[in-house]
């Protein structure tokens, strides 16, 4: 019952964002996309050449590259989805302004650097994010659990490393998860744990359900070392054995040639 109303809240919050003004203007939503244009490197221009801000008309920035709005009449960001645009540098600043914006799309570019630790401040009411096929590096930030609307998080092809905090139990709303091709390792949390194998292989540190058992491994290894030693103390003691019985009974090494028996003597 308390998801449910979670959810009737959620809907009433995101209507009313829609459909207000007066509680929120226009303005932040255009220095929003100001400072994210001017705090990522756009080598192939793609920004430079749409998000022009001279024109003032209302909803002239949703006609802007990747960006969504609630009405196609009002200067209110939706979404931004950058996929795909060749942007460099490290995670875009002033997405706070974007106020009432629920996704986040910046695959495929060569974004670097950590994920921002005030995340979830920055982005409170996200839905959907995506910062797959990036270069993002440092230890998954503990914010993200804050995002408690988040339906998707794809972190999947970076450089992230460290564990994956527990507190992602607290995304009730979760339905999709991948980490897989980062740096990561420890032990997957249990609330992660029904997500497929396929969103978590390519962490080489990375265990436990849905992958290899944390202690899996290293069992393994320690019975092959312990064969390998039973296998090498084997050998040799038959070595030592037989060469003992060589020296000191001669007699019971006998040879056959030409039907002829002889002595093989040491």
């Amino acid at each position: 019952m308390s998801k449910i109303a979670d959810d009737i809240k959620f809907a009433l919050w995101l209507l009313l964002l829609s459909g207000s003004s007066s509680c929120f203007g226009s303005d932040p939503d255009v220095q929003c996309l100001k400072t994210v244009q001017e705090s990522v490197i756009d080598p192939n221009g793609m920004l430079k050449s749409s998000w022009i801000f001279e024109n003032n008309t209302a909803g002239f920035i949703c006609r802007f590259t990747g960006v969504e709005c609630w009405h196609p009449d009002e200067n209110r960001v939706l979404s931004l989805r950058l996929s795909n645009l060749g942007l460099q540098g490290q995670f875009p600043q002033g997405l706070e302004n974007c106020t009432s914006m629920t996704g986040l799309d910046l695959s495929s570019n060569n974004f670097s650097g950590p994920i921002p630790s005030n995340i979830a401040w920055q982005l409170s009411s996200l839905t959907f994010l995506d910062l797959s096929y990036n270069k993002f590096s440092g230890e998954l930030p503990i914010g993200i659990s804050n995002i408690t609307y988040l339906n998707t998080l794809n972190l999947q092809h970076n450089q992230l490393s460290g564990r994956i905090p527990s507190q992602f139990a607290l995304l009730p709303r979760l339905q999709e998860f991948n980490v897989a091709d980062n740096q990561l390792s420890g032990a997957i949390p249990p609330a992660l744990q029904r997500f497929p194998s396929s969103n978590f292989v390519g962490n080489q540190g990375l265990c436990g359900p849905p992958l290899h058992d944390c202690g899996g491994r290293s069992k393994r290894k320690l019975r092959l070392h312990r064969i390998n030693d039973e296998s090498s103390i084997g050998a040799a003691a038959g070595f030592v054995v037989g060469f003992v019985m060589a020296f000191y009974f001669p007699h019971l090494f006998v040879f056959s040639q030409n039907l002829h028996p002889y002595v093989f003597r040491i």
